[in-house]
């Protein structure tokens, strides 16, 4: 094999973490969280979510299927989430220099270095877990040359950054028109809405839609504080106003809240990876979600008329609020399932439905 350069993950309280590169040899700071994940490294790389994070695997084997075209389709990138890496860094423990996978057409390695994305193996990803359970997530920096200063991706309007600079329309010839507030929205949403037959228009986080058709409105997952959200969260309050149908998904759940005049917090180190439960309030149904987020709503803080609707069942932090009256519901985990179970993806057809009436 041949031998990689020398990278170093640097943690905010000074914790090192040497390991050796297999990526882009360039340096990048961020913030540190980890994903619970066995597979699906291509989706979670691409999720616009993790825009400004370094991400860590803490399944140890990392690459062994490679990478699929990503081609396009219906203007969405097949096997992807965007149309590249959204990631800052990449961790893992143990990298497999040998790929298989009838789709794939290049190695992982090789996918980071044409994206100019740093990674690094070799690393116990078991002790860095464990260090960002107990002290929470955490700025820090791969060191593969010159040393960056530390940088907090929360204090930007990182969806600003992932949003899409003009609206776009997906699947014409579909019945029913759903609008979708692009905060950084995961590309099978979209194709999650189209086998439903619907005509989906993207716009832009802070897009002036009213004067467009449509039934429906559906506020996407997306990165960072919900808070620097500020046109997007006004958009939300006059859909509000004018009782259209909203479906908020991960980012727009936190979103939904503030808009309703609910608050939002910063969790310890988030919930990244799909084996996370969460029960419907109210009976006994538990289901497996995919999640990727690090804010969530302050339950306590839900105004007259709102009511949470699922909870974690590890933390027993929100994962949901509901409309007791009108037609807004929203979700902490991803019903797309991207990578994940699909014990939630009727929810798009329940939306659908209150579309419809």
């Amino acid at each position: 094999m041949i031998e990689k350069q020398a990278s170093i993950l640097l943690l905010e309280d000074g914790s090192e973490y040497p390991g050796r590169s297999f990526g882009a040899d360039v340096s990048v700071s961020g913030e540190v969280v980890f994903n619970t994940g066995m597979v699906g490294y291509n989706e979670s790389l691409t999720d616009p979510s993790y825009k400004g994070q370094i991400l860590v695997f803490t399944y140890p084997l990392i690459g062994n299927y490679g990478v699929p075209s990503g081609r396009v389709v219906g203007g969405l990138h097949q096997g992807f989430e965007s149309e590249k890496i959204q990631v800052s860094g990449l961790i893992v423990s143990d990298y497999s220099f040998e790929s298989s996978h009838w789709q794939s057409v290049k190695s992982l390695a090789d996918w980071c270095k044409d994206e100019g994305i740093p990674a690094v193996t070799g690393i116990d990803t078991r002790a860095l877990t464990q260090r960002l359970r107990e002290k929470g997530t955490m700025l820090g920096k791969i060191i593969c040359k010159d040393e960056p200063e530390f940088y907090d991706p929360n204090k930007d309007n990182l969806v600003k950054k992932v949003s899409i600079p003009e609206p776009v329309v997906y699947n014409k010839k579909g019945k029913k028109k759903i609008l979708v507030i692009d905060c950084g929205v995961k590309h099978s949403i979209i194709r999650s809405l189209t086998k439903r037959d619907c005509c989906v228009l993207r716009v832009p986080c802070d897009h002036d839609f009213f004067g467009y058709e449509f039934s429906g409105v559906i506020i996407s997952n997306g990165p960072g504080d919900p808070k620097m959200c500020l046109g997007t969260i006004e958009s939300v309050r006059r859909c509000l106003s004018n009782e259209i149908p909203i479906f908020g998904i991960c980012l727009g759940n936190q979103l939904l809240a503030l808009a309703a005049g609910a608050d939002t917090y910063k969790l310890k180190y988030g919930h990244r990876g799909q084996n996370q439960p969460c029960q419907e309030i109210g009976t006994k149904r538990c289901h497996v979600t995919s999640q990727n987020h690090g804010y969530a709503v302050m339950t306590e803080s839900l105004p007259d008329k709102w009511t949470p609707w699922f909870r974690n069942i590890n933390d027993g932090t929100n994962e949901g609020i509901l409309h007791k009256e009108k037609p807004f519901f929203s979700i902490q985990f991803h019903p797309e399932h991207s990578p994940g179970p699909v014990d939630t993806e009727h929810l798009f057809d329940r939306f659908l439905k209150i579309v419809k009436k």
